[in-house]
């Protein structure tokens, strides 16, 4: 491509719009650093801009949806715009993409670290509109780095894309390829220099964050990435994205448990509590393994967060099993549980097996699903009543007509002050009282 600038065109404006999950979010940060340094002008989504990117999703036909409406969105906020379409849906769906009139450029996975010079080489030539790369074969980690993120007091760091493993009603690994692990000296450069623009707090997260540094030639894993990153003086928190049961040693949980700056926040990732369930979505666990694990963080933390997601409705999923389920999540104590109803997804087993659940039967599954999370996390929450906490504070919320500071503790628990003083991004002491709403609960500062 030739060395034509942008702002030697003509000084544009550029409005970004996330689909999906932190990955994506932190993606498009790293986007936005690489537009706002080209001289655009940032908008929101919302007004008449020069140019949209929409940072796609695909994990469930509802998401496909979702982005192809936000796309035809973009182009009826401004008719004359260049509308880029870039990330998961486009790696799955670029076919259909190509030939939609709203779209002008189609940009997979592995290609947005090149969005400026492909959007200048479209001003020159708009002939050429896809740059799509086969994700399926062995390739390197993308960099993409961030100099701020759009929380004020937590940063959320990739370290990791790809997945191997293949579960039945998942189509990340199609469209995020093999796992490809970023270089440890790169992250700490990025934490860094995050902690010198004020962060506190950073969230290591990834495709399949557990399988950090199987694709190293030394032997450099998640925990090794963690206790460097804790080395960075001025960061006060590390926290970790969604784990997969088999990360959880006792090597792992006796290590991060004398680490002062790691919160004991562990998000693993269930789906179900029933192994023929387990078998069926090809989870590489029984419900008796990933009880293990729960226990070993058990051992080590006090009152530690383990939140977890759970799909109900899967395939065959018979009453029987989801009462097994029912009675396993009882049994692990959970803080905080997601609960998915089950959606198919194009182009996955899951999709073409047999004994489809009903969705009424899904829904009311759902629903006394629901019901046992939140008696678990008032169980968890009630823990806490009375006890002395630090809570970094991120933002302010009107709650019937009161203004509270609102931040979480190590362990993720969201709690709430009232006070004249701004203390967003300090991390202060209080003590817990009791509930505001379901998730939040009232503390007094502790003088």
């Amino acid at each position: 491509m030739g060395k034509i600038y942008m702002q030697d065109i003509v000084k544009k404006s550029v409005a970004f719009l996330t689909l999906g999950c932190k990955v994506n979010t932190y993606e498009t940060d790293a986007m936005k650093e690489l537009f706002l340094a080209a001289g655009f002008e940032e908008k929101e989504f919302s007004d008449k801009a020069d140019v949209y990117v929409i940072n796609t999703c695909t994990v469930t036909n509802i998401a496909d949806r979702k982005s192809r409406q936000m796309l035809h969105k973009a182009k009826k906020n401004n008719p004359d715009s260049v509308v880029i379409a870039v990330g998961c849906y486009v790696q799955a769906a670029k076919e259909a993409l190509e030939i939609d009139e709203a779209i002008d450029l189609v940009i997979g996975n592995d290609n947005k670290a090149n969005i400026i010079e492909i959007l200048e080489q479209y001003y020159i030539d708009n002939n050429q509109n896809e740059f799509w790369i086969d994700l399926s074969q062995n390739r390197e980690y993308e960099e993409l780095t961030i100099g701020s993120a759009g929380e004020k007091t937590r940063a959320y760091i990739k370290v990791q894309d790809g997945c191997n493993q293949f579960c039945s009603y998942c189509i990340i690994p199609f469209t995020r390829g093999r796992v490809r692990s970023r270089k440890l000296e790169d992250v700490i450069g990025e934490v860094t220099k995050l902690v010198a623009a004020g962060y506190k707090e950073v969230v290591l997260t990834g495709i399949h964050l557990s399988s950090y540094g199987i694709d190293f030639e030394e032997k450099k894993g998640l925990l090794d990435l963690i206790i460097a990153v804790s080395e960075i003086e001025g960061l006060e928190r590390i926290r970790l994205g969604s784990l997969e049961p088999r990360v959880i040693t006792e090597e792992f949980v006796d290590v991060l448990s004398k680490n002062k700056k790691f919160c004991p926040h562990f998000h693993l990732s269930m789906q179900s509590g029933c192994d023929e369930t387990l078998k069926r979505m090809n989870r590489r666990y029984t419900a008796a393994e990933f009880y293990e694990k729960c226990e070993l963080i058990y051992k080590w933390f006090d009152r530690p967060a383990i939140t977890t997601d759970v799909i109900v409705g899967f395939p065959g999923e018979t009453e029987e099993e989801f009462n097994t389920t029912k009675e396993f999540v009882q049994k692990v104590k959970f803080a905080q549980m997601h609960v998915f109803k089950y959606s198919k997804r194009k182009g996955t087993r899951a999709e073409v097996m047999e004994n489809q659940v009903d969705e009424q039967v899904k829904h009311a599954r759902s629903t006394e699903l629901i019901a046992i999370e939140r008696k678990m996390r008032k169980e968890y929450q009630q823990q806490f009543k009375g006890s002395t906490e630090s809570v970094l504070i991120e933002e302010e919320v009107t709650i019937d007509g009161v203004k509270y500071q609102i931040g979480h503790n190590e362990r993720y628990l969201k709690l709430a002050i009232i006070s004249d003083t701004d203390y967003t991004n300090e991390i202060i002491e209080v003590t817990v009282g009791e509930n505001i709403t379901d998730d939040l609960l009232l503390c007094e500062i502790i003088i």
